[in-house]
Protein backbone atom coordinates (compact mmCIF):
# COMPACT_ATOMS: atom_id res chain seq x y z
CA UNK A 1 0.00 0.00 0.00
CA UNK A 2 1.05 3.32 -0.75
CA UNK A 3 0.75 6.87 0.84
CA UNK A 4 -2.51 7.05 -0.69
CA UNK A 5 -4.29 3.64 0.68
CA UNK A 6 -4.51 0.10 -0.45
CA UNK A 7 -5.68 -0.85 -3.60
CA UNK A 8 -8.99 -2.60 -4.27
CA UNK A 9 -7.80 -5.92 -3.91
CA UNK A 10 -7.42 -5.27 -0.38
CA UNK A 11 -11.48 -5.56 -0.23
CA UNK A 12 -11.06 -9.24 -1.45
CA UNK A 13 -8.16 -10.10 0.86
CA UNK A 14 -10.43 -8.94 3.91
CA UNK A 15 -13.51 -10.64 2.08
CA UNK A 16 -11.32 -14.00 1.79
CA UNK A 17 -10.07 -13.91 5.29
CA UNK A 18 -13.94 -13.81 6.85
CA UNK A 19 -15.19 -16.52 4.60
CA UNK A 20 -12.46 -18.94 5.43
CA UNK A 21 -12.84 -18.54 8.82
CA UNK A 22 -15.89 -20.71 8.49
CA UNK A 23 -14.86 -22.74 5.24
CA UNK A 24 -13.66 -26.11 6.02
CA UNK A 25 -10.30 -27.28 5.10
CA UNK A 26 -9.78 -29.68 2.06
CA UNK A 27 -6.50 -30.62 2.76
CA UNK A 28 -3.39 -28.94 4.68
CA UNK A 29 -2.47 -26.56 1.75
CA UNK A 30 -5.50 -25.16 2.19
CA UNK A 31 -5.89 -24.70 5.72
CA UNK A 32 -6.10 -20.76 7.23
CA UNK A 33 -2.85 -20.24 9.61
CA UNK A 34 -3.60 -20.45 13.22
CA UNK A 35 -4.11 -18.22 15.86
CA UNK A 36 -1.36 -20.01 17.98
CA UNK A 37 -0.75 -23.05 19.71
CA UNK A 38 0.88 -26.36 18.89
CA UNK A 39 0.92 -27.04 15.15
CA UNK A 40 -1.72 -29.74 14.59
CA UNK A 41 -3.50 -28.55 17.49
CA UNK A 42 -7.38 -29.09 17.15
CA UNK A 43 -7.98 -25.69 18.87
CA UNK A 44 -6.95 -23.98 16.13
CA UNK A 45 -7.69 -25.45 12.97
CA UNK A 46 -10.15 -23.41 10.76
CA UNK A 47 -8.85 -19.97 12.37
CA UNK A 48 -7.42 -16.96 10.68
CA UNK A 49 -4.26 -15.12 12.33
CA UNK A 50 -5.81 -12.36 14.44
CA UNK A 51 -3.17 -10.41 13.27
CA UNK A 52 -3.05 -11.10 9.84
CA UNK A 53 -6.98 -9.78 9.61
CA UNK A 54 -6.49 -7.20 12.25
CA UNK A 55 -3.70 -5.55 9.58
CA UNK A 56 -5.96 -6.01 6.60
CA UNK A 57 -8.68 -4.14 8.16
CA UNK A 58 -6.84 -1.34 9.18
CA UNK A 59 -5.56 -1.34 5.82
CA UNK A 60 -9.48 -1.11 3.97
CA UNK A 61 -10.50 1.34 6.77
CA UNK A 62 -7.55 3.43 5.77
CA UNK A 63 -8.38 3.60 1.94
CA UNK A 64 -11.55 4.49 2.46
CA UNK A 65 -10.75 7.31 4.99
CA UNK A 66 -8.67 8.94 2.35
CA UNK A 67 -11.58 8.99 -0.13
CA UNK A 68 -14.56 10.52 2.37
CA UNK A 69 -15.51 14.11 3.52
CA UNK A 70 -17.63 12.70 6.23
CA UNK A 71 -17.89 9.62 9.32
CA UNK A 72 -21.17 9.16 8.17
CA UNK A 73 -20.03 8.20 4.77
CA UNK A 74 -16.88 6.58 5.53
CA UNK A 75 -19.16 4.16 7.71
CA UNK A 76 -21.71 3.62 5.24
CA UNK A 77 -18.24 2.38 2.91
CA UNK A 78 -17.36 0.09 5.22
CA UNK A 79 -21.36 -1.24 5.43
CA UNK A 80 -21.11 -1.90 2.04
CA UNK A 81 -18.01 -3.89 1.99
CA UNK A 82 -19.26 -6.22 4.51
CA UNK A 83 -22.65 -6.43 2.55
CA UNK A 84 -21.24 -9.00 -0.13
CA UNK A 85 -19.62 -10.84 2.96
CA UNK A 86 -23.13 -11.27 4.46
CA UNK A 87 -24.76 -12.85 1.56
CA UNK A 88 -21.55 -15.33 0.82
CA UNK A 89 -21.96 -16.23 4.87
CA UNK A 90 -25.11 -16.98 3.80
CA UNK A 91 -24.95 -19.07 1.04
CA UNK A 92 -22.18 -21.08 2.56
CA UNK A 93 -23.80 -21.94 5.55
CA UNK A 94 -26.77 -22.70 3.99
CA UNK A 95 -24.83 -25.11 1.68
CA UNK A 96 -22.66 -26.88 4.62
CA UNK A 97 -26.13 -27.40 5.92
CA UNK A 98 -27.28 -29.23 3.52
CA UNK A 99 -31.20 -28.56 4.69
CA UNK A 100 -33.88 -27.07 1.71
CA UNK A 101 -36.00 -25.29 4.56
CA UNK A 102 -35.19 -21.27 5.11
CA UNK A 103 -35.74 -19.10 8.03
CA UNK A 104 -39.26 -17.29 8.12
CA UNK A 105 -39.83 -15.93 11.13
CA UNK A 106 -38.41 -12.55 12.14
CA UNK A 107 -36.37 -13.88 15.86
CA UNK A 108 -35.41 -17.49 14.36
CA UNK A 109 -33.73 -15.23 11.48
CA UNK A 110 -31.89 -13.15 14.76
CA UNK A 111 -30.68 -16.03 16.26
CA UNK A 112 -29.16 -17.96 13.36
CA UNK A 113 -27.46 -14.01 13.01
CA UNK A 114 -26.51 -14.11 16.78
CA UNK A 115 -24.73 -17.78 16.80
CA UNK A 116 -24.49 -19.76 13.43
CA UNK A 117 -23.32 -16.84 11.51
CA UNK A 118 -21.28 -15.22 14.55
CA UNK A 119 -20.39 -18.81 15.36
CA UNK A 120 -18.64 -19.13 11.94
CA UNK A 121 -17.07 -15.97 11.76
CA UNK A 122 -15.92 -15.42 14.88
CA UNK A 123 -15.38 -18.69 16.97
CA UNK A 124 -18.20 -17.49 19.64
CA UNK A 125 -21.97 -16.47 19.35
CA UNK A 126 -22.62 -12.93 20.22
CA UNK A 127 -23.37 -12.18 23.92
CA UNK A 128 -26.49 -11.27 23.73
CA UNK A 129 -29.83 -10.77 21.40
CA UNK A 130 -32.16 -8.22 22.89
CA UNK A 131 -35.32 -6.29 21.78
CA UNK A 132 -35.88 -2.54 22.24
CA UNK A 133 -38.63 -1.47 24.54
CA UNK A 134 -39.29 1.53 22.85
CA UNK A 135 -39.60 0.32 19.54
CA UNK A 136 -41.15 -2.96 18.64
CA UNK A 137 -39.20 -2.78 14.97
CA UNK A 138 -35.74 -2.53 16.50
CA UNK A 139 -33.18 -5.58 17.84
CA UNK A 140 -29.94 -5.47 19.54
CA UNK A 141 -27.09 -8.11 18.94
CA UNK A 142 -24.30 -7.22 21.37
CA UNK A 143 -20.61 -8.41 21.27
CA UNK A 144 -18.03 -6.98 23.97
CA UNK A 145 -15.34 -8.12 21.72
CA UNK A 146 -15.71 -7.12 18.30
CA UNK A 147 -12.91 -8.73 16.94
CA UNK A 148 -13.01 -5.42 13.93
CA UNK A 149 -12.26 -3.10 17.08
CA UNK A 150 -9.73 -4.70 19.25
CA UNK A 151 -6.58 -3.07 17.60
CA UNK A 152 -8.40 -0.44 16.50
CA UNK A 153 -7.61 3.48 17.64
CA UNK A 154 -10.30 5.89 16.80
CA UNK A 155 -8.54 9.65 16.66
CA UNK A 156 -10.01 12.23 18.41
CA UNK A 157 -11.35 13.85 14.97
CA UNK A 158 -13.37 11.01 14.25
CA UNK A 159 -14.65 10.07 17.55
CA UNK A 160 -18.34 9.22 16.74
CA UNK A 161 -16.93 6.41 14.04
CA UNK A 162 -17.79 2.86 14.66
CA UNK A 163 -14.74 0.33 13.41
CA UNK A 164 -17.55 -1.97 13.35
CA UNK A 165 -19.80 -0.85 10.52
CA UNK A 166 -17.95 -3.89 8.16
CA UNK A 167 -19.94 -6.20 10.59
CA UNK A 168 -23.24 -4.79 10.22
CA UNK A 169 -22.77 -4.66 6.77
CA UNK A 170 -22.53 -8.52 7.41
CA UNK A 171 -25.24 -8.70 8.84
CA UNK A 172 -27.60 -6.36 6.56
CA UNK A 173 -26.21 -8.70 3.66
CA UNK A 174 -27.30 -12.27 5.84
CA UNK A 175 -30.53 -10.86 6.59
CA UNK A 176 -31.08 -9.12 3.32
CA UNK A 177 -30.24 -12.72 1.51
CA UNK A 178 -32.41 -14.16 3.53
CA UNK A 179 -35.44 -12.14 2.32
CA UNK A 180 -35.55 -9.82 5.80
CA UNK A 181 -34.73 -6.29 4.60
CA UNK A 182 -33.32 -4.20 7.66
CA UNK A 183 -31.25 -1.33 8.37
CA UNK A 184 -28.20 -2.39 10.52
CA UNK A 185 -25.92 0.31 12.29
CA UNK A 186 -23.02 -0.21 14.30
CA UNK A 187 -22.96 1.40 17.75
CA UNK A 188 -19.66 1.64 20.61
CA UNK A 189 -21.37 1.86 23.87
CA UNK A 190 -19.96 2.22 26.70
CA UNK A 191 -19.50 -0.74 29.05
CA UNK A 192 -20.80 -0.15 32.56
CA UNK A 193 -18.94 -1.17 35.60
CA UNK A 194 -19.43 -4.88 36.65
CA UNK A 195 -21.85 -5.43 33.39
CA UNK A 196 -18.75 -7.68 32.43
CA UNK A 197 -16.69 -9.67 33.95
CA UNK A 198 -14.88 -12.18 32.03
CA UNK A 199 -11.09 -11.57 31.19
CA UNK A 200 -10.17 -10.47 27.38
CA UNK A 201 -9.90 -13.42 24.92
CA UNK A 202 -7.20 -12.23 23.33
CA UNK A 203 -4.00 -12.15 25.97
CA UNK A 204 -2.34 -9.24 26.53
CA UNK A 205 -4.69 -6.84 25.84
CA UNK A 206 -6.62 -4.44 28.22
CA UNK A 207 -10.50 -5.31 29.38
CA UNK A 208 -12.03 -3.02 27.00
CA UNK A 209 -14.39 -0.31 28.01
CA UNK A 210 -16.79 -0.36 25.05
CA UNK A 211 -19.17 -2.98 23.53
CA UNK A 212 -20.56 -3.13 19.70
CA UNK A 213 -24.29 -3.04 19.85
CA UNK A 214 -25.67 -3.54 16.34
CA UNK A 215 -28.91 -2.22 16.01
CA UNK A 216 -31.24 -3.83 13.68
CA UNK A 217 -34.28 -1.75 12.39
CA UNK A 218 -36.62 -4.24 10.01
CA UNK A 219 -38.99 -2.47 7.25
CA UNK A 220 -42.52 -2.28 7.70
CA UNK A 221 -42.96 -5.50 4.86
CA UNK A 222 -41.08 -7.98 7.04
CA UNK A 223 -43.13 -6.84 10.37
CA UNK A 224 -46.42 -7.04 8.49
CA UNK A 225 -45.81 -10.53 7.19
CA UNK A 226 -44.10 -11.64 10.84
CA UNK A 227 -47.26 -10.51 12.05
CA UNK A 228 -49.21 -12.73 9.25
CA UNK A 229 -47.30 -15.75 10.23
CA UNK A 230 -47.65 -15.14 13.68
CA UNK A 231 -51.78 -15.46 13.42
Amino acid sequence: CGSKGCSPTTHNAVKNLFLSMSRPPASILDRPVGRGGARGSSATEGYVSLSAFAYLYSELVQYHQSRVASISELERRLESAGYGVGLKVLELLAYRARESKRETRLMNILQFVSSSVWKALFGKAADSLERSIDHADEFMIVDYEPVTSTYVSVPADLGQLSADAYVSGIIAGVLEGAGFTARVTAHSVRVEEGEYAKAPSTPGLPARKDKAVFLVKFSREVLARDAALER
